[in-house]
């Protein structure tokens, strides 16, 4: 059990290397099992193709987002200075595959894709995410209003998403625009949270509520 393990660790650890240095389209299964020592029965035994191998990335990166954020984010910070440290330490981590940007896309964007960060199969890399979020906002001191305790974890990390969108498609030097636009959105997004707990926003909080579980829930998605 333990040898499977390791073999199908070398896989993903090989496969992930060569998206960096070779890019997404010219890594073919049999170049990954190449490099892996393996067979390509054995490599494809582990993962139906490529795109497989792309939640593998997303369990990767997420896994490195929340050690990296852990150490940045500040008990009892603002929740402006703790989200940007986060958002600003996801980046961090995806910038070695940002090369690998356009081929994200084609493969992530469609509704039904299996790499979508939205399928069933990303789910556990989704969790993820959005347990970071959560982790965020109960780290940070600005309270966040009862009726978006749950939604707005699930916000942040669309959030996030859009960020990330941007990012893929961002040509800046070092993705600079998209740091800019990271700094200039958490402040809003922190006034926006301290808006929500004024008694005039909560028929607009509980219209945000409702329609984030609809969009989260598999019905919501599926549509």
């Amino acid at each position: 059990m333990a040898r499977t393990s390791e073999t199908r660790d070398k896989v993903v650890e090989v496969a992930l290397r060569l998206f960096r240095e070779e890019g997404f389209q010219a890594t073919t299964m049999r170049r990954i099992a190449d490099e892996a020592g393996v067979s390509l029965g054995n490599a494809y035994y582990y993962f139906a193709g490529k795109d497989e191998l792309v939640n593998e990335l997303y369990m990767v990166i997420q896994r490195e987002h929340r050690e990296r954020a852990l150490h940045v984010l500040v008990d009892g910070g603002s929740l402006s200075e703790n989200l940007a440290a986060v958002l600003h330490s996801g980046l961090d981590v995806m910038e070695p595959y940002h090369a690998f940007g356009g081929s994200f896309l084609q493969l992530a964007l469609p509704t039904r894709s299996s790499s979508s960060p939205f399928s069933e199969e990303s789910s556990d890399a989704r969790s993820m995410a959005i347990d970071l979020m959560r982790t965020t906002l109960e780290t940070s001191k600005q309270k966040v209003p009862a009726s978006l305790k749950d939604a707005l974890p699930q916000l942040l990390w669309m959030i996030y998403m859009g960020v990330t969108l941007h990012w893929v498609t961002d040509s800046s030097d070092n993705q600079a625009r998209t740091r800019t636009l990271v700094d200039g959105l958490v402040p809003v997004v922190a006034k926006a949270v301290r808006l929500a707990r004024l008694p005039v926003a909560r028929g607009l909080v509980t219209d945000v509520a409702g329609l984030l579980k609809r969009m989260t829930s598999p019905e919501g998605l599926e549509q």
